[in-house]
């Protein structure tokens, strides 16, 4: 096991009528810029759960955060809270909203070029205390410290991580999800589902109780992701699949393990430049890039293929790509594409991403071993 420190700060509550707790966690004379997105609360009720909690509170609004926060739009809400004087940021919405609302917090007291948190990780030595109400369980930002954000003009996906932006507090109720379209649904089990593969599909550092916990996640999201597509208000799934998400990133699986995060990194770039959503650009990556990782990562993906998928027949190799093989059609079943050709988009641009991303100085994967060649077979690989 590698050496690891873990701490989480956050008071996760959760159950079904749990919002109207949100007035018993913001002291009443803290002023608070209430964010969201395009308008969906308000639509499901959860606008309105919100506002009677938080009456008498002193509350500003923000509202239109994009389902990739955009750099621009979250500078205005800077310039808000410096305006009205925010002492409290709430999020209410998926992770976009919140890893926006994390880019906002951080960004108020920060001197000098904005950009520069997310460009070269500039380090932060102040932030407004930040809250959660989540509604789409997919990113587990409402249980860490970190945050992606978009720049469309330089057509850019950014992240960074600092503790602290950790929520004070995420409240999550599975009964606000139920209202959510299949695309958002889908989209949000892939990304728990590869959040979790990015810490155990690497190699073995002899690790037995993080990855029975990580197989404990894709079980379960194997088993209750097909429920809440064929029946949306199923609670009891709803509350297995929103609290598979957030295990899959607090960071607790990543104890002591070696993590890989080439998936997400390629991912980001196909968003950037295409416009995907992010769970349907995880879903065409990572079954290409255990194909093209398949010896490096052997040993793992076997373990995978018997213990997940029940994959026992044959040698190494054919239970390892019988079990990338699984990983693809359950992608496909909960009504996923996993190639770029369902979506029209060829090979034109697949030297540019690579080109970007070593340009930043980055080698990816667990052993910092896929480098621009590597990055563009893999594209290559997500094609058909």
């Amino acid at each position: 096991m590698l050496n690891f420190t873990y701490q989480n700060p956050v008071k996760l509550i959760f159950g079904k009528g749990t919002i109207a707790q949100v007035k018993d966690l913001i002291p009443k004379q803290t002023k608070i810029l209430m964010t969201y997105g395009g308008g969906s609360i308000k639509k499901n009720g959860v606008y309105e759960q919100v506002k009677a909690a938080l009456q008498g509170h002193n509350v500003v609004e923000f509202g239109g955060i994009e389902p990739n926060p955009e750099y621009e739009t979250l500078l205005k809400a800077v310039e808000l809270c410096k305006k009205e004087k925010v002492e409290f940021l709430l999020a209410v919405g998926g992770g976009s909203v919140i890893d926006g609302t994390k880019f906002i917090a951080a960004a108020v007291h920060f001197a000098g070029n904005k950009w520069d948190i997310l460009d070269k990780f500039a380090p932060i030595q102040r932030a407004i205390p930040l809250g959660c109400i989540l509604t789409l369980p997919a990113t587990g930002s409402e249980m860490n410290g970190g945050s992606v954000v978009s720049r469309r003009e330089l057509e850019e996906k950014r992240f960074f991580i600092s503790p602290l932006v950790f929520p004070q507090f995420s409240i999550l109720d599975p009964e606000t999800t139920f209202s959510l379209p299949n695309r958002q649904t889908s989209n949000g089990i892939v990304d728990a589902f590869v959040h979790v593969t990015e810490q155990y599909l690497t190699y073995d550092v002899n690790t037995p109780l993080q990855d029975r916990q990580a197989e404990a996640i894709l079980m379960t999201l194997i088993e209750e992701g097909p429920k809440v597509l064929a029946h949306p208000k199923d609670y009891g799934a709803r509350a297995n699949v929103m609290w598979c998400a957030t295990q899959a990133l607090n960071e607790l699986i990543g104890c002591g393990v070696a993590q890989d995060w080439a998936t997400h990194m390629i991912g980001h770039e196909l968003t950037a430049f295409y416009g995907l959503d992010h769970g349907q650009t995880l879903a065409i990556v990572l079954p290409a890039l255990l194909t093209h990782q398949i010896q490096p990562k052997l040993k793992k993906l076997v373990q995978y293929g018997r213990r997940i998928w029940n994959c026992n027949q044959g040698n190494e190799l054919e239970i390892a790509k019988a079990a990338i093989q699984k990983t693809e059609a359950f992608f496909q079943s909960i009504q996923v594409p996993t190639k770029l050709q369902d979506y029209k988009i060829g090979n034109e641009k697949f030297e540019a991403i690579a080109q970007r991303i070593v340009n930043r100085g980055m080698k990816l994967g667990e052993h910092q071993a896929i480098g621009q060649k590597e990055i563009v077979e893999i594209l290559q690989l997500c094609l058909k």
